[in-house]
């Protein structure tokens, strides 16, 4: 029997009543009519429930879902959707460029960093041993810069020559870019004025997201005592390594098994290059996204590119609903809105890399684009997100910001009254307050827990941001603290990782026990992408920084 998830109607009722919650609504009565019914409560930690509903069940879930989404509540005021009532609710909206050497004082890596936290729980902020020498994983040979790589995907190799020259002659090596050796240095100007990061800040930021999200695989769905346990018998604890299976004892792994899509490719023992996952198919699209319609794409150009090239069965919660309402004739943005308890979910954060990536030091334009992707799928705290996530990594991207005061231009273009900038705020003064990261991750948890999905976008991007300010930007410190702070593993280190990549600027920052098992190889079902090298993703995606 195929149970699909994330769409049986019949599992997303009891999303809705939780959402409604959130939303300040009242479901009591719609709830009550539900189970009177003999509705049941949505599945905790799978997308679908083991056994279909009647018939019956299931028309009256589609007609709640419906009722639910009209009843009013208080948070539309203070959490809208809307692009310009977004920015009239945020004060400290970035204007102008965030140039080095000429922003604001409090932005620059000069600036007071956070205190150096040492505990007998989680050692040194800074991961990397001191024996450990790091190495590149950038092969000889890269293409220069003026050109698509040999293995770029067919849609850039047609499109990026036109972008280049504008007559689609052969691209010529732009003045001052010379061969991979070269690769280190500040890219071309982006359009504003703003130098784009060279190609090896981009490939660390593009391995850092992979290599996060690879750590987080194996124990994604997990408790957070389930983690823990699992490291802990291993002697990975604190955490500073991939997972394994070897020396866990077999009631340990019977009571909170691995991950089980995951753990066949994500382990110590069987990683062979970076295998597929939605954390960096989103980022591949939104690269072809741009190579097709610039910066200024429309929602309605991401949806039909989902149509096009995102296999269906690996859009998940949110995207996978969208996906839908798309089949079903529904346009942007009602795609986010119908039938979609998922749309505060961290499925809209995911996808927001490239577009911080390309506006180094506009985090505002970061900001604006990832809300018209967001807002094909998300609503309110879910778009807040993946903002607050373009905006840090546009900030970053300058090379001359720490990690704290990239934190705080992601935090400006988040609605000051919302939950997320609360959770924001009491996830970087938590992390900053004390030494054990243990500690953080215990508040973080007695604070959402109870009230928020393990995927939603409100825990996961406190917890991102409490594992950046705590490990004070360390690139292992930093993937480390976010997957071991449980929830959405995979995408929490995959989140912390490009952030932390990007400011570690080369691939040879990042310890080799990280990047050498992913072999500059990544798997994906996207046409044209797949097998390809992180040094490639790079210059891609510096090509479209750097575009006019």
């Amino acid at each position: 029997m195929l149970r699909l998830t994330w769409v049986q109607p019949e599992d997303l009722v009891a999303h809705e009543l939780r959402q409604a919650r959130q939303d300040g609504r009242e479901p009591s009565a719609i709830e009550a009519r539900w189970k009177a019914a003999g509705g049941g409560a949505a599945p905790v930690r799978a997308g679908a429930s083991a056994q279909p509903a009647s018939r019956y069940l299931r028309l009256l879930a589609e007609d709640l879902l419906d009722e639910l989404a009209d009843l009013p509540g208080p948070a539309a005021e203070r959490e809208p959707t809307e692009l310009p009532r977004i920015k009239a609710l945020c004060p400290d909206w970035p204007t102008g460029l965030l140039l080095p050497g000429v922003g604001p004082a409090h932005h620059d890596r000069t600036a007071q960093r956070q205190p150096d936290r040492r505990s007998p729980e989680h050692g040194p902020v800074h991961g990397r041993a001191a024996s450990e020498t790091p190495t590149g994983t950038t092969p000889v040979g890269t293409p220069s810069l003026g050109t698509p790589p040999a293995d770029a995907p067919p849609a850039f190799a047609a499109t990026v020559c036109d972008e280049t020259t504008g007559d689609g002659s052969t691209c010529a090596t732009p003045a001052g870019h010379g061969p991979a050796s070269d690769r280190s240095a500040p890219g071309r100007s982006a359009p504003g004025g703003a130098a784009a990061p060279g190609p090896l800040a981009l490939e660390a930021a593009w391995l850092g997201r992979a290599v996060g999200c690879l750590l987080g695989k194996p124990v994604e769905k997990l408790p957070l005592d389930g983690i823990r346990q699992l490291a802990r018998s291993t002697g990975n604890w604190p955490l500073a390594a991939y997972f394994t299976a070897r020396g866990v004892p077999a009631d340990l792994l019977a009571a909170h098994p691995w991950n089980r899509r995951s753990a066949a490719t994500s382990l110590a023992e069987n990683i062979d290059g970076m295998p597929e996952d939605d954390d960096l198919d989103h980022p591949l699209l939104n690269l072809l996204l741009l190579g097709r319609h610039g910066k200024a794409f429309r929602t309605a150009d991401l949806a039909r590119l989902w149509l096009d090239e995102l296999p269906a069965g690996r859009a998940f919660t949110a995207e996978r609903i969208a996906y839908r309402n798309l089949l079903a004739g529904i346009e942007p943005p009602h795609t986010a809105r119908h039938r979609n308890p998922f749309r505060e979910w961290i499925g809209a954060l995911i996808r927001a890399d490239v577009h911080g990536w390309t506006n180094p030091g506009d985090p505002a334009a970061a900001a604006e684009q990832a809300h018209r992707d967001a807002v094909l799928s998300h609503t309110a705290n879910g778009v807040y997100a993946a903002m607050f996530t373009a905006a840090t990594i546009a900030a970053a991207a300058t090379g001359s910001l720490d990690v704290h005061a990239c934190l705080r231009v992601g935090r400006s273009v988040v609605p000051s009254g919302s939950r997320l900038a609360d959770a924001l705020d009491h996830a970087v003064g938590t992390a900053a307050a004390h030494a054990d990261f243990d500690e953080v991750v215990d508040a973080l948890h007695a604070r959402y827990s109870a009230a928020y999905h393990w995927v939603h976008a409100i825990p996961n991007t406190a917890l991102v941001a409490a594992a950046l300010t705590h490990a004070d930007g360390d690139f292992t410190g930093s993937i480390c603290r976010a997957v071991s702070g449980g929830w959405d593993t995979d995408s929490d280190g995959a989140t912390a990782g490009s952030i932390a990549g990007l400011l570690a600027g080369t691939p040879a920052a990042l310890p080799d026990r990280w990047t050498a098992p992913l072999k500059n190889r990544l798997a994906t079902s996207v046409t044209g992408f797949d097998g390809i090298g992180f040094d490639t993703l790079a210059h891609l995606t510096h090509l479209e920084a750097t575009r006019p």
